[in-house]
């Protein structure tokens, strides 16, 4: 008995110790599994920064490259300023001594216009946006270009630029020069000094001739040490400062700015005019010619009723039913011209529900992808219905569409709706097209239209406005 208790305890022991060293195996297998799974995180994450870098590496390369060529080009265009500037001198100075220069100076102007808009495009490519431009469009005949071009601000800020750019082009022009150029040449004297007579010998930046290996090298690594580094520093700095100073004078000021948008809203307000009295005269049609005559069938139908009463009321009774019909009748068209006013639909629906029943509604079958617009206010809950429903009709009508699509969908406080067809195409404002009605009625909220529609189609309708009640 006592051996059998002895025996037990000693497989107990060993079961035990067998025990603990499998556990202990299992921590040892844990911790090895999660030395590797960090070890693998880790190289993903050094992996991805040394992407990260890479990209960044390359996109400041390929921006001082950039920045290079455009210090390079100012090198040569203000001296083609200076020269400018004196055409423009003997053009205006011709004008004293036989009269051309009423001739000559607009046609001078033209060009400065022209060699103005390539540095506009310059500027925009190095600050990554477009500089516009706003030049008042001659017109008449070259007799009076004079008048116009000398009252033109921007002509004088033109010249202002051309005068600035031939002393400021230059400088940077030189700074473009120098960065670009020493290290070409740096390398060429290190690896070629030896090419030289012993009595001239190349020379390094600062004048240090060159005369053994150890001294080019040591003074070409010394160069590039300092002209690389520089050089990625100080070439965008001053490219960018050019092409600013060129929109600061012939990009759009904030008085031309102010000025670009009273002529669009003095645009939009008599296209608005216009449309608003077409709508008057829409609704007078409409109602003289439709609903003022069923009102005046009702009450004659009413009045021989009155009168055959009497006598005939069968005939009496049957002229009250003509009458309800007509009043029903009236009452129908009246509500079809209160929609064109501002649908009903929209007050009961919403925006995007007055959506959804234009495409049930439509000759073709519709897709629509309308997001939670929010809050929209009126006008433009009106003006995006009447837009959808007019692109929806001319898709029905006129393009032989087989299928459209709306997407309406709100970034801030725009909203941004499209309509897409895929019939005929061809779209024409010039006719007086429906479109037409749409460019008026968004314009006047100062919002946008942008169409798309060539021959063959497919036809795209974009529409932007603001929003915000």
């Amino acid at each position: 008995m006592i051996f059998r208790q002895m025996a037990a305890m000693d497989a107990m022991d060993q079961t035990g110790a067998v025990t603990s060293e499998q556990s202990t195996v299992e921590k040892v297998q844990s911790a090895l599994l999660r030395d590797a799974g960090e070890a693998v995180q880790s190289g993903g994450v050094v992996r991805e920064n040394r992407r990260k870098d890479g990209t960044s590496v390359r996109r400041t390369l390929r921006g001082v490259v950039r920045d290079t060529a455009y210090l390079l080009c100012m090198l040569f265009t203000s001296l083609t300023s200076v020269l400018l500037l004196f055409l423009l001198a003997v053009a205006v100075g011709s004008t004293v001594v036989a009269g051309m220069g009423l001739v000559l100076a607009p046609l001078a102007v033209q060009v400065v216009r022209r060699w103005t808009d390539v540095h506009r495009a310059l500027a925009g490519w190095v600050l990554g946006e477009q500089v516009p431009r706003r030049y008042r469009p001659l017109r008449g005949g070259i007799g009076s270009w004079m008048r116009q071009v000398v009252a033109d601000r921007m002509t004088w800020r033109d010249l202002g630029w051309l005068a600035a750019n031939a002393v400021v082009g230059l400088v940077a022009g030189a700074i473009g020069l120098f960065f670009a150029g020493t290290p070409p040449v740096t390398l060429f004297t290190m690896f070629f000094w030896w090419l030289a007579p012993v009595d001239d010998p190349l020379h390094m930046l600062m004048g240090t001739p060159v005369t053994s290996w150890s001294a080019a090298l040591a003074t070409g690594l010394g160069t590039l040490a300092v002209s690389v580094p520089s050089g990625v520093l100080v070439v965008p700095r001053a490219a960018r400062l050019h092409a600013a100073m060129t929109r600061a004078l012939i990009g759009r000021s904030t008085a031309d700015e102010l000025e670009r948008r009273v002529e669009a809203l003095t645009e939009a307000r008599t296209g608005v005019i216009d449309a608003h009295g077409a709508e008057l005269r829409r609704i007078e049609r409409d109602l003289h010619d439709g609903t003022q005559a069923r009102l005046v069938s009702i009450a004659m139908r009413l009045g021989m009723a009155k009168q055959a009463l009497g006598d005939d009321p069968e005939v009496a009774a049957r002229l009250i039913d003509d009458a309800r019909i007509g009043a029903e009748s009236a009452m129908g068209e009246l509500r079809s011209i209160l929609r064109t006013m501002y649908p009903p639909v929209l007050t009961d629906r919403g925006l995007g529900g007055a959506i959804h029943a234009l495409a049930a509604q439509s000759g073709v079958p519709v897709q629509v992808d309308v997001e939670d617009l929010g809050l929209v206010s009126a006008p433009a809950e009106a003006a995006t219905y009447f837009t959808i429903a007019e692109a929806l009709t001319n898709a029905a009508k006129h393009s032989g569409a087989s299928v459209a699509r709306v997407t309406v969908h709100r970034t801030g406080d725009w909203l941004s709706t499209t309509v897409e067809d895929d019939g005929c195409g061809g779209v024409d404002e010039t006719r007086g097209s429906g479109v037409v009605g749409i460019r008026r009625r968004i314009e006047a909220l100062e919002g946008a239209v942008h169409i798309d529609s060539p021959h063959g189609g497919p036809t795209t309708i974009k529409v932007e406005l603001p929003c915000g009640s």
